[in-house]
């Protein structure tokens, strides 16, 4: 498997831009590098990390939490109303 993941899996902090958690890559990268973000319960310092769909993303950042199970990986940055598509809110 490459650094840039499958068809059916994408690096972590292209996944939180691609959701448009964070703004630019380079932030959501930042914040993973920092301990703001769990994979399936377990803290994350890589931001080459791989996400499937299926997993659950805790996102800690912009002054709250939020656990998200990944439903789809996206191909690009859209609109909002697409990148809520790919991620559902679960119970933290």
């Amino acid at each position: 498997m490459t650094e840039e993941g499958t068809a059916d899996s994408i690096r972590l902090d292209r996944w939180l831009h691609h959701a448009r958690l964070f703004r630019t890559r380079t932030l959501a990268a930042d914040a993973v590098g920092q301990g703001g973000i769990r994979l399936n319960g377990n803290p994350c310092s890589k931001p080459a990390q791989i996400v499937r769909p299926g997993d659950v993303v805790t996102v800690s950042a912009h002054g709250r939490v939020r656990a998200l199970r990944v439903l789809l990986l996206g191909e690009r940055r859209g609109p909002s109303s697409e990148a809520v598509g790919l991620y559902e809110e679960v119970g933290v």
